[in-house]
C-alpha cells in the first residue's frame, strides 16, 4: 500500500509541476506578446458571454414561466454582446480596457472607504494602501487610454498566469510527505 501511495504522490507531483511549467510558458508568452494575448482574452470573454446567453435563452424556453420575455431579452443581450465582442475584437479590447479601469477605480474607492471603517483594527492601513494603489492603477488605465488598450489586458493576464505557474511549480517541488511515517516517532516515544 505504501508503494501505491508513493506512486500516486509522485504522479500528482509531476503533473502539478509540469502544469506549473506550462502556465509559466503561457504567462511569459502573454507578457511577450501582450497585444495578441489581449485579443485571445477578449475572444474568450466573447465566447463565454455568447454561450451564457444561449443557455439563458434555452432556459427561458424550457421554463416558460413568469418573466419569460425578460429572461429571453437578458439571454439575447448576452448573445448580442458576445457576438459584438467576437466580431469586433479591437473594439472589444478597448471596451474591456475601459471596464477594467472603471473596475479598478471603483474597487480602490470602496477599499478606501472600507479602510476608514476598519480604523479600530490593527493593520487597517494595509487596506488603505491597497485602496490608494488600486485607485491609482485605475486612474493610470484611464489616463493612458486608448494607447494602453492593445497591451494592457494581455499583460495583466500574462502576469497572473505566470505567477500561478510559479506558485504551482514551487508547491510541487516539495511533494507532500507520508503522514504515517511522520507519526511513527511519536508512537515510539509514547510507548517508552
Amino acid at each position: 500500500m505504501t508503494i501505491a501511495t508513493e506512486s500516486n504522490v509522485s504522479k500528482k507531483f509531476h503533473g502539478s509541476f509540469w502544469t506549473g511549467l506550462l502556465l509559466i510558458g503561457f504567462g511569459v508568452l502573454g507578457i511577450a506578446l501582450p497585444t495578441a494575448f489581449s485579443i485571445v482574452v477578449e475572444t474568450w470573454i466573447a465566447l463565454i458571454l455568447a454561450s451564457t446567453g444561449a443557455t439563458k435563452i434555452f432556459y427561458a424556453f424550457q421554463t416558460r414561466e413568469e418573466g419569460f420575455a425578460w429572461k429571453l431579452l437578458i439571454g439575447a443581450l448576452y448573445v448580442v454582446t458576445g457576438a459584438l465582442l467576437f466580431f469586433q475584437p479591437l473594439t472589444g479590447v478597448l471596451t474591456l480596457t475601459l471596464l477594467l479601469g472603471s473596475f479598478f477605480l471603483t474597487e480602490g474607492f470602496f477599499n478606501i472607504i472600507l479602510a476608514f471603517r476598519l480604523r479600530s483594527q490593527p493593520n487597517w492601513t494595509w487596506v488603505l494602501v491597497d485602496g490608494i494603489l488600486t485607485l491609482l492603477l485605475g486612474a493610470l488605465v484611464w489616463l493612458q487610454f486608448p494607447s494602453n488598450a492593445p497591451w494592457l489586458l494581455g499583460t495583466l493576464v500574462g502576469v497572473s498566469i505566470l505567477f500561478s505557474g510559479i506558485s504551482r511549480s514551487l508547491v510541487a517541488m516539495k511533494p507532500p510527505t507520508d503522514t504515517t511515517a511522520s507519526n511513527q516517532p511519536d508512537q515510539a516515544a509514547s510507548a517508552s
